[in-house]
């Protein structure tokens, strides 16, 4: 008996759906990409009240938000790759639950380590995540109308950062303490399950030859995994120039040279195809986005620790200064999608953002723990103007490139560069940070003991944890003025640092070159082969 097949496999069959079908599935996608962006937003703030109650370094504070993003970045082109392959509302639902499982873990981790362990595990459902919305609706929509519904995509993103941080200074604030701060994203994850399972209706395109290249994920990660482990302990656990270094160094880099070449020769359907990079929109948006990964991770990261520990505010206080960069963002994205999709054209959004990217770094390179809020607002809506216009645009000219068939694979290569960047960048910049304030602490609390302020038990009690992050309001007056002091002028070098980056990603953007944006779906060059795939599961 032949079954009524569901209107939105009709539109399969046709190459497209109609704005209602779309916006359905749609409900359920933005629900998933709400809980990828508030898993990272909601522990900003948190992370300070976390690593003190944890009697974690500043190291520690950094793996916290690194072990999320490596296992993002390291996952991501599997995703890509298993979405060209199989179902995507179930790889969709299965990174839901991945996500579910490492939030319950950390609510309950009893120290750093366990802790850190659970954010890799929540990293890799936000990878899927972060990597699956952005195919789908690709398959969904045609790259001219995708700027109406990247305006829904910014809004969520948006949401998601704003009410991230707040709600999350408000729970440390509250008896739940920063342990609800893993909760809170369960009901919505849940949530966006059922809607998934009830409104995503997307063909299956059966193939006989799937292979996923397990191998080359497996090394790209330790490769990565390497590198970083070293950033982030040189300098502090052994010299820059050392032995250990020269082996870490070494191993990593064969690592990735080992993916490389499986990647280039051995791989079947290898994570990462190469042969993407031939195209020279594909190649600079690539490495664009591995420069906005370091600038916006690795710079913005340490802003809620920068307004906890160099201006004395409360989790909610810092929360509430989010508001001015995702404002920004919220409003840049939404609009420069609206606007692309009115005139077809790209390039010059991607250009004015990638300029106020750098514009804002040079602007928040001057603050410290004196510079005035308001003006340190202001630099911060300057910097999400910029993120606003960048992030989805590029994505944007990549998936307008690629062949429908490699729109997976494509738009997890973007998503997978500039994870990578902003692992490598928060990484470093953490290592950079923690170098810099207790250098200062340390000559502070040398020049307070030379000055008769401290008693030798205070002293040496101080010695010992100057490469901790401390509770403030435990440290006598004068000490808690030196470590603000430190950790504002170190904050300000950050976005310095992260500065030449965004340099190098305007110059990869200018010389992108704009192609017209395909008025097709992905569905539709799918429709074919998948509209047989319908009517076989339809008897």
């Amino acid at each position: 008996m032949t079954q009524t097949v569901p209107a939105a496999q009709n539109a399969v069959r046709s190459g497209e759906m109609s704005h209602r079908e779309i916006m359905e599935a749609l409900t359920g996608l933005l629900l998933a990409m709400f809980v990828a962006m508030l898993s990272s937003t909601v522990v900003t703030n948190a992370l300070p009240a976390i690593v003190t109650d944890l009697h974690g370094s500043q190291t520690g504070y950094t793996w916290v938000v690194v072990a999320t993003l490596l296992t993002m970045t390291a996952t991501t082109p599997i995703w890509g790759k298993l979405a060209d392959l199989m179902s995507k509302k179930l790889l969709v639902q299965a990174a839901l639950v991945i996500y579910s499982a490492g939030s319950l873990i950390a609510a309950f981790a009893p120290d750093m380590g366990v802790l850190i362990g659970a954010r890799a595990i929540q990293g890799l459902g936000i990878g899927g995540l972060t990597a699956l919305v952005q195919v789908v609706i690709a398959s969904m929509v045609s790259p001219r109308e995708r700027g109406r519904y990247s305006g829904y995509i910014g809004a969520v993103f948006a949401t998601a950062t704003v009410s991230g941080p707040l709600i999350g200074g408000v729970i440390v604030d509250s008896p739940l303490g920063w342990r609800g701060c893993f909760f809170v994203g369960l009901p919505i994850a849940a949530l966006a399950f059922v809607v998934l399972q009830k409104t995503l209706h997307l063909p299956v395109v059966r193939r006989d030859d799937v292979s996923i290249d397990y191998v080359g994920a497996t090394l790209i990660m330790a490769g990565v995994s390497v590198i970083l482990v070293w950033v982030s302990l040189a300098g502090t656990d052994f010299a820059w120039l050392s032995q250990t270094t020269a082996l870490m160094v070494g191993g990593g880099l064969l690592l990735v040279a080992a993916a490389l070449y499986v990647e280039a020769r051995v791989a079947r359907e290898p994570v990462i195809p190469l042969r993407l990079f031939r195209d020279r929109t594909i190649a600079l948006a690539t490495a664009a986005s591995v420069m906005i990964g370091v600038a916006m991770f690795g710079a913005t990261v340490y802003l809620g620790q920068y307004f906890q520990l160099a201006r004395g505010m409360s989790p909610t206080e810092a929360g509430l200064m989010s508001i001015a960069m995702v404002g920004g963002l919220l409003v840049s994205s939404t609009v420069t999608g609206r606007l692309i999709t009115a005139t077809g054209l790209w390039k010059r959004y991607l250009v004015g953002g990638t300029v106020l990217v750098v514009v804002g770094l040079v602007l928040l390179g001057t603050i410290d723990a004196e510079t005035p809020l308001g003006v340190v607002g202001g630099y911060m809506l300057v910097l999400g103007l910029g993120i606003g216009a960048t992030m989805q645009n590029l994505v944007l000219a990549v998936q307008n490139t690629a062949r429908p068939s490699d729109l997976g694979a494509a738009s997890s290569v973007v998503a997978f560069f500039r994870s990578m960047g902003g692992s490598i960048g928060v990484s470093a910049l953490g290592a950079v940070l923690a170098h810099q304030t207790a250098a200062q602490v340390k000559d502070g609390i040398a020049k307070l003991a030379a000055d008769g302020r401290l008693s030798a038990e205070q002293l040496a009690g101080l010695q010992h944890s100057t490469g901790e992050i401390p509770d403030l309001d435990a440290l006598p007056g004068s000490v808690q003025s030196v470590y603000e002091a430190a950790m504002g002028d170190a904050t300000g070098h950050l976005f310095l640092i992260a500065l030449p980056f965004a340099i190098v990603a305007l110059m990869c953007v200018l010389f992108i070159k704009e192609t017209p944006l395909r008025t097709q779906s992905g569905l539709v060059d799918a429709a074919p082969e998948a509209t047989g795939d319908l009517e076989e599961r339809a008897r």
